[in-house]
């Protein structure tokens, strides 16, 4: 027998990212209770991906990187990080 499908009532959120123009979509999504939620959600990603940028920062470097979060309606909050780091 078949099973039911349950449809979630909770909003999907896309989380793209953003350098320079060059842009990589997520096609997948997560899916939260609130907007506040996928905030933290962009600001954990974005934290993840400034790590990395300044672990492996060359003597000088210029970075910006966003994440812009969209539902399925469309953009609904970008989050940005710049960094600038010369070694002295």
């Amino acid at each position: 027998m078949r099973q039911p499908r349950h449809f979630s009532s909770m909003p999907r959120y896309y989380f793209d990212l953003r350098e320079g123009d060059q842009i990589a979509l997520d096609e997948e999504g997560l899916e939260f209770d609130s907007l506040d939620q996928a905030q933290v959600e962009a600001a954990r990603s974005l934290a993840e991906l400034a790590r990395d940028a300044i672990r492996h920062a060359p003597h000088r470097f210029s970075y910006q990187k966003s994440v812009e979060v969209r539902d399925d309606s469309g953009p609904v909050m970008e989050a940005r990080f710049t960094f600038k780091l010369e070694k002295k």
